[in-house]
């Protein structure tokens, strides 16, 4: 502990600051690794209508600890490079800014692992599809259609109640006829 008590006042701070947030930080990701929720219940919601965006999003615990970490490991590692203490000050703020945003971004690449884009076939009502193997007239048999659905696309099976579509013909798709193949029409 002697060499904490040999530091100047101001780097005391950033390495209390950089300790304390570190600690707290290995607490939060344990909880978290664990399915612990303790600090999401601490997030300050500002906003009004209930929108969980925008600047309401960046008052929390969380984010409180991550600019904490990055403002005090920065005060840290440049206390020595830098010798006027205010441009130390705005570096370490900038640091702790840079760890909060480096944060937001792995959330919102985790948030969209959420989703579900699971393809269901009902998306495809109305939308517009090329013939990929030619469709019978009549409903005598099945063609398909090759459809662009959230920017992967699809071949379905498909029949038509008109004349004869072609391959590359534009069609429309009008509805689901079974779990596997659609109506067009031209």
């Amino acid at each position: 502990m002697e060499w904490f008590n040999s530091f100047e006042p101001a780097l005391k701070i950033y390495w209390a600051v950089a300790l304390i947030a570190t600690l707290v930080f290995v607490i939060q990701m344990v909880i978290s690794f664990f399915g612990g929720d303790i600090f999401d219940d601490t997030d300050v919601d500002l906003s009004s209508d209930g929108d969980v965006g925008g600047v309401s999003h960046f008052f929390s615990v969380r984010n409180l600890v991550n600019f904490l970490l990055g403002a005090g490991w920065g005060g840290v590692c440049f206390y020595n490079s830098v010798e006027n203490k205010g441009v130390l000050i705005f570096i370490a703020v900038l640091i702790g800014i840079i760890f909060v945003a480096i944060f937001f971004g792995l959330v919102e690449i985790l948030l969209k692992l959420q989703k579900d884009n699971t393809f269901r076939l009902e998306e495809t009502i109305g939308k517009t599809a090329k013939v990929y193997l030619t469709i019978p007239e009549n409903r005598t048999g099945r063609g398909k259609i090759q459809i662009s659905i959230r920017g992967s696309i699809h071949e379905i099976d498909a029949i038509t109640a008109g004349e004869k579509l072609p391959n590359g013909a534009a069609v429309k798709v009008e509805k689901v006829i079974d779990g596997q193949t659609v109506e067009v029409e031209n």
